[in-house]
This record gives structure tokens, C-alpha cells and sequence, in this order.
């Protein structure tokens, strides 16, 4: 696999810092994806999780949905992947689901999210409220939450790629 990540400036203004650190993480997800056939990229290998790297990319979708849309500018398209009935239909992924429908599902609501916050300050509160909590979130601490999903899953396709092919990296 190669890389073509690169870092945020380290004297960047902080709005700028955010996104690149976000876009530095989404990469990342997209590089650990790299080469792999259909077939690979739903393998779960770790039993009993069916957690594969197509599962990943399908639910990244989802959160740049849920927070970039439902929360923060209050536009509730519905989910993509999960139901009500099952809440993990975006990680369940068939023979039926292909790396290129799942990727353009994921630019295109990462694209959606660019849109949307650049219509916000960082300090500005979102028009929607959390499913659960009710609560409202500036834009600041959605781009923060964000950072930390990705790098968190990012650590999940980085063992789950080590298992499907050997291949590692940061």
C-alpha cells in the first residue's frame, strides 16, 4: 500500500487544522482499502465480530450522515445501511455489496459534509440535536468527535487488514 496522506501544517489556523486532520483520517480509511478485491473487503477475520473494512467505510457513511446532516444543519434523509431493526445493517454487509457503491456512498456524504460546514463558524451551534441526548454540539466539537471516530476505526482496518493480506502501516 501506498500513502499519499499528508499531515496538516503544524503553525495552520485552527478551522484548517480540524479539516486537515479529519481528510488526514478519512485517507487513511480509503489507503487501508487500497488493492483489496470485493471478497476481501468483506471479510470479517477477527470471529466472532463482522466487522470488515467495507463494514467500516458503510458506517463511516452513516456517521458523516448523522452528524453532518441530521445534526448539525438538522436534515434527516434517513439512514443508509441500518434499520430500526437492525442498528449494525451498516457493518453486515452480502455478497451483494460492492466496494464501489460503498465508496461512492462514503465520498458522496463526505462531500455533503464539507458543503454543510463550511457554512458554520467554529464556534457555531448546530441546528439539529442529538437522536439520544437532545443535545446541540458547535461545529468545533463535531470536526473533534469526528478526528476520534476515524482514528479509532482506523485502528480497527488497520488489524483487519494486517489479517485479510499482512499488509501494515500507520
Amino acid at each position: 500500500m501506498t500513502s499519499e496522506r499528508r499531515e496538516p501544517a503544524s503553525d495552520a489556523d485552527e478551522r484548517t487544522m480540524l479539516e486537515g486532520w479529519l481528510d488526514y483520517h478519512r485517507r487513511t480509511l480509503a489507503w487501508k482499502c487500497e488493492g483489496l478485491t470485493d471478497a476481501q473487503l468483506r471479510t470479517a477475520p477477527v470471529a466472532p465480530s463482522a466487522l470488515s473494512l467495507m463494514g467500516l467505510v458503510r458506517h463511516m457513511a452513516e456517521v458523516e450522515r448523522g452528524w453532518f446532516r441530521k445534526v448539525l444543519v438538522d436534515d434527516d434523509p434517513g439512514p443508509i445501511y441500518y434499520t430500526e431493526e437492525d442498528r449494525d445493517g451498516d457493518f453486515r454487509t452480502t455478497e451483494a455489496d460492492t466496494w464501489q457503491e460503498a465508496y461512492a456512498t462514503w465520498q458522496a456524504e463526505i462531500e455533503v459534509a464539507r458543503r454543510n460546514a463550511a457554512g458554520f463558524r467554529l464556534d457555531e451551534m448546530s441546528r439539529g440535536k442529538h437522536r439520544r441526548t437532545g443535545e446541540r454540539f458547535s461545529l468545533r466539537w463535531i470536526y473533534t468527535h469526528m478526528v476520534e471516530e476515524y482514528a479509532r476505526h482506523n485502528g480497527h482496518a488497520d488489524l483487519i487488514r494486517e489479517c485479510i493480506d499482512g499488509a501494515t502501516g500507520d
